[in-house]
């Protein structure tokens, strides 16, 4: 569910360029942050004949810190947008393997078939390789995993194939001394969502005891975060976002990339939701607490991909 207001007037990507052109950063922010994807591709192209240059380009000009990264970001579409931020990810000087985690891990299997295509397409290089490059361990099987493995997405269920996943998980972690982290991979990559909540309930009734706990009792580091990231989303992805959200502006500073990263990826898709869930659990819309830790073009540019704060 969108979060973006479009004006009631039709738009045109030409008039769009040249008030871009003109006046660049409150027009930046009174434009592009409240134009789909479809029109900001328009706009892009639009700019790209007029004035024989990239508008990504004249951006990065233009602005600076955080305001950049985050307008820089969402003049992509979804596909694109994960494409530069796992590739961002996966570079050595600029080396994050969470947000490379968190993308990989809570998309669907046909966001992610298209996001592989996107991203050879787009830096030439196969995004398997460039994870075997910098993941390790089992963190890189199930990264490898997710991404090479079609899993179904419908919401049909086999529940005694449920219940002999369940005993499997058990058996290779709270049963045994040490962990069997194969087991986890296959299964955690190879079935479904609502197969996997079918998992999570057959788990509690046999062993008392939720999958998520013992997630995070037999697994460590990004491995873990894997895991959860994978179980959390099949669950209630918006809720898992919220918790990203909250993380991110809690304690002592904010974790901007992470800020910047939730807001403009899920703006298109399910922001409303994400918003509610957020209020729901923390007392506090989501609105006021990114108000409260940002400032400037960057505050208004992130509010404005909000919307309105109900």
């Amino acid at each position: 569910m969108a979060t973006l207001t479009v004006p009631p007037v039709p738009l045109s990507p030409r008039d769009d360029a040249i008030q871009l052109h003109k006046a660049f950063k409150a027009a930046v922010i009174g434009i592009l942050a409240h134009r789909d994807a479809t029109q900001r591709a328009c706009i892009r192209q639009e700019y790209e004949t007029m004035y024989s240059e990239d508008i990504l380009k004249r951006l990065s000009s233009e602005l600076s810190g955080k305001l950049e990264t985050a307008v820089l970001l969402w003049m992509h579409d979804p596909a694109g947008r994960d494409a530069v931020i796992l590739k961002q990810g996966l570079t050595s000087d600029f080396l994050n393997l969470e947000a490379v985690t968190e993308i990989i891990c809570s998309r669907t299997s046909t966001q992610l078939l298209t996001l592989t295509q996107i991203y050879h397409s787009t830096f030439g290089s196969h995004l398997e390789h460039d994870i075997k490059r910098q993941a390790s361990g089992d963190h890189e099987k199930i990264l490898l995993a997710c991404v090479n493995k079609p899993r179904y997405e419908g919401m049909e269920v086999d529940r005694e194939m449920a219940a002999k996943d369940a005993k499997e998980l058990y058996k290779a972690g709270e049963k045994k001394l040490g962990t069997d982290e194969k087991v986890f991979v296959q299964i955690f990559s190879e079935r479904s969502r609502a197969h996997l909540v079918a998992i999570n309930t057959c788990y509690h009734d046999m062993y008392g005891g939720s999958l998520k706990k013992a997630v995070k009792k037999e697994t460590s580091g990004l491995f873990k975060s894997a895991l959860l990231t994978i179980l959390q989303c099949a669950e209630n992805p918006t809720k898992y976002f919220a918790k990203v959200l909250h993380k991110s502006m809690a304690g002592l500073g904010t974790d901007d990339t992470t800020l910047i990263r939730v807001i403009v990826t899920r703006t298109e898709i399910d922001m409303q939701y994400i918003k509610a869930e957020y209020h729901k659990k923390y007392k506090k819309s989501l609105n006021d607490a990114v108000h409260s830790e940002t400032s400037g073009h960057y505050q208004t540019f992130l509010l404005s991909l909000l919307g309105p704060n109900h």
